[in-house]
């Protein structure tokens, strides 16, 4: 399992970006990607820290300008609505983004700001925006007990990194009576890059290159949550909403494997109970296999017959498979019968 400091050869960096060592060596020739050389001039990468690396490309490029507005309000008696509002009037959004930028703009501040008033008992709530002809970013920034804390300790995790991959899953809050868990969830579905840092740790989802990484951050207090928008996107909150529901509800989740380790390689039984953990809220869950280059007989058994046989009304599916990874799956799924959560799919 490879892991962060962990050294590779070029060939394996190409591998596992899926590109050619022509194309490794000029993203490391530009300093896109991190690298070191062996005493005889050979390159060698850390696969952690290059995923990250290209990860961030796509992030808002704070230091270059500084924003355009800065909101700072107590959460007291805050409205995340009116917020939202303010901000837009000042920047003129509507006329200068698109009706579907500003609508999973809205959604996701709204939820962000609802989230720190709430949940994160703080004493300010700071938002930033930049905008220009392609991009709208912004920031919402408070300096309460930090989000991955909070899910860690109300679900009783091990440590913010469990939390991560929770809150990766969708439905996960501390305060059910109040909250569905699906704000954090879809907030990082609508826009185009989205990035949590809270407690040490750094979420990353880029929705464009459908890729998510976990790194290490300088933010220990409090939570900062920052989002990148195509100004002139035509995709919609709905059409996120509706990519994960099943009759009008919130039924279907995909759970991403690499966001459950370091690597590309997952072959325990305790791996897959990690990975399915609190998923039987949903009735469809889509396994997502992209980029993992090799399982285990006990984790495949436990994904994908132990789990469904104890959860009969969950649909478990497989994605982005490919190579021995598929022929493995392919191997361990069970016979359909009566009752199994399981789906075997003909493109399997």
């Amino acid at each position: 399992m490879v892991k962060r400091g962990d050294l590779v050869r070029i060939s394996d960096v190409a591998r596992e970006l899926g590109v050619s060592p022509s194309r490794v060596r000029q993203l490391a020739d530009e300093g896109r990607i991190p690298s070191t050389r062996t005493p005889g001039g050979h390159r060698l990468f850390d696969l952690v820290l290059v995923r990250e690396a290209l990860l961030l490309e796509s992030l808002p490029r704070r230091g270059m300008r500084p924003p355009d507005l800065v909101q700072e309000r107590s959460p007291a008696g805050l409205e995340e609505h009116v917020m939202w509002l303010d901000a837009s009037e000042r920047l003129h959004l509507r006329d200068r983004v698109s009706p579907a930028c500003w609508g999973s703009a809205q959604y996701g501040f709204s939820e962000m700001v609802n989230n720190a008033v709430d949940h994160a008992g703080a004493s300010r709530v700071t938002s930033r925006f930049w905008v220009d002809a392609s991009t709208l970013a912004f920031e919402v920034d408070d300096d309460g007990t930090g989000a991955l804390a909070r899910i860690r300790d109300g679900l009783e995790l091990g440590d913010s990194f469990s939390a991560i991959q929770e809150l990766s899953k969708g439905k996960t809050t501390t305060d059910p009576t109040r909250h569905t868990g699906e704000g954090i969830f879809f907030t990082s579905k609508v826009v185009d890059a989205f990035v949590l840092e809270a407690n040490g740790l750094r979420w990353t989802v880029d929705n464009l290159r459908e890729d998510q990484a976990v790194g290490l951050s300088a933010r220990i207090a409090g939570t900062l949550v920052r989002c990148e928008i195509d100004t002139q996107t035509s995709r919609s909150t709905s059409e996120v909403f509706a990519a994960y529901s099943i009759d009008h509800d919130f039924a279907r989740t995909r759970t991403v494997v690499r966001l459950f380790d370091i690597g590309v390689r997952f072959i325990s039984r305790s791996e897959a109970r990690r990975l399915l953990r609190g998923l039987e809220r949903f009735r469809e869950v889509l396994v997502d296999l992209k980029g993992v280059q090799e399982v285990g007989q006990g984790f495949v058994d436990e994904v994908f017959r132990v789990w469904p046989t104890q959860h009969p009304d969950v649909a478990v599916r497989p994605i982005n498979m490919v190579g021995p990874v598929e022929a493995m799956v392919r191997r361990g799924l069970p016979r359909p019968t009566a009752g199994s959560g399981v789906e075997r799919h003909s493109d399997l």
